[in-house]
């Protein structure tokens, strides 16, 4: 099972504000600890929404909407996540549950989101057939 530990965004975050040396070294052993038990898929921090550029489809075959950031509403943005596989949800919040305050100052947001699996997804054997194909692709590119 796998599960997404999303770190909500902070109006520090959102304005660039750079963790602390302190919070990154935390945050680094954390990371440590996860790759140590073999449950670490990734984890990234993600640039503030000023970066960002949202796109939105209105309606059905409409051409798609770019609207570039910043975005208004911090606590509805992320800031970073950390990708886990893992045996049970039980497992996956133990794991949420250690780590480090994000922002390192009391106002730190965590959300726990369990990853759909392709089989949950998919029902027809020829698309699982290519989604399987095209996740070997990945792998092999991977390595290249």
């Amino acid at each position: 099972m796998r599960f997404m530990i999303i770190v909500k965004a902070t109006t520090d975050s959102e304005a660039g504000v750079m963790p602390s040396q302190e919070l990154l070294d935390a945050m680094q052993k954390y990371n440590e600890e996860l790759l140590k038990a073999g449950v670490l898929l990734a984890a990234d921090g993600l640039m503030p929404s000023s970066n960002a550029i949202r796109i939105s489809y209105p309606e059905p075959g409409d051409k798609p909407i770019l609207v570039d950031g910043p975005f208004t509403e911090s606590k509805e943005l992320i800031a970073g996540y950390t990708l886990i596989e893992v045996k049970s949800r039980e497992e996956a919040l133990e794991w949420a549950l250690r780590m480090p305050d994000p922002h390192g100052n009391g106002q730190g947001e965590l959300e726990l989101r369990q990853v759909f699996e392709v089989e949950e997804l998919m029902d027809n054997p020829d698309t699982l057939a290519k989604e399987s194909d095209l996740r070997k692709q990945i792998e092999e590119q991977k390595k290249a």
